[in-house]
């Protein structure tokens, strides 16, 4: 590898505050926020991580001295923290009301983890609308109301179940699904959720788990829920679920037959998201 090249890094946010959180709103949530905060090292800045911004902008420099970190948009090193890192540090370079639109290929240097305090909790807000762009002073032209406008056109129906880490209610459709961030390696994950299946226990409120995304080292399983299913009415179900699920995952007895065919299938339904 070349010198001041950066390292492949299967999960770039480890260590940081909600990393299940990280992932979920790096992949599968359309609109959300979470604030952060630099370290003294770095300003103590606000900051607020956010899913995506206009044009795919990696940051911006909101004209309120606020700084937008998006999630959302295209690395170009092996490690996501290190690029989100990079794009951090030009924004707080930059002046007010100013967008950060490129960020080239960066060399070795400071990460999220290095850069962000992380005594701060990565508390996360979805949202309907991508009305949070702006500044709250921010004069609103028609302009600018029919491009937030557009962008709101491609929200989908989420919500945060409380109570539970990373676990996003959302309607696609007629259709009800659960994403469930999971903070556990792979292959923990995915021998939890084989011996659930061999015993036809993975699927809960009156759905069943269809399979589960891969992204930044961590996995994502996905529940089709039954048809109407709102996601005020999921709390008592993953109460019941969650600790068959948590033994599950606990166990460290090896797979018997029915749940390394089970494991095989679950392997074959993935998705790799990056």
């Amino acid at each position: 590898m070349a010198k001041g090249s950066v390292d492949f890094v299967l999960r770039p946010f480890e260590g940081l505050p909600g990393e299940p959180d990280w992932v979920a709103l790096k992949e599968v949530v359309p609109a959300a926020t979470a604030p952060a905060r630099t370290t003294a090292e770095h300003g103590s800045k606000d900051v607020l991580i956010t899913t995506v911004l206009p044009q795919a902008w990696p940051a911006l420099h909101r004209a309120d001295g606020v700084i937008l970190l998006a999630l959302q948009t295209s690395t170009h090193s092996g490690d996501a923290s290190r690029d989100l890192a990079a794009a951090l540090l030009e924004a707080i370079e930059v002046e007010p009301g100013t967008a950060v639109e490129v960020i080239g290929l960066p060399e070795a240097g400071p990460r999220l983890q290095d850069v962000l305090d992380l005594s701060v909790p990565f508390e996360v807000t979805v949202h309907d609308s991508f009305a949070y762009w702006l500044a709250p002073d921010v004069e609103r032209t028609s302009d600018l109301e029919a491009a937030i406008q557009d962008a709101d056109e491609g929200i989908i129906d989420t919500v945060k179940i409380p109570g539970v880490e990373a676990a996003y209610w959302c309607r696609m459709g007629a259709k009800e699904f659960l994403r469930w961030a999971q903070p556990h390696d792979e292959q923990v994950v995915l021998d939890g959720l084989a011996r659930l299946h061999a015993r036809r226990e993975s699927g809960f409120a009156g759905g069943k788990f269809i399979g589960y995304f891969r992204s930044s080292g961590l996995v994502v399983p996905v529940w089709e829920l039954a048809r109407g299913t709102e996601a005020d009415e999921l709390d008592g179900a993953i109460a019941q679920f969650a600790p068959r699920f948590e033994a599950a995952l606990a166990s460290t007895e090896p797979l018997d037959a029915n749940e390394r065919r089970a494991r095989a299938g679950l392997v074959a339904r993935q998705v790799t998201l990056r």
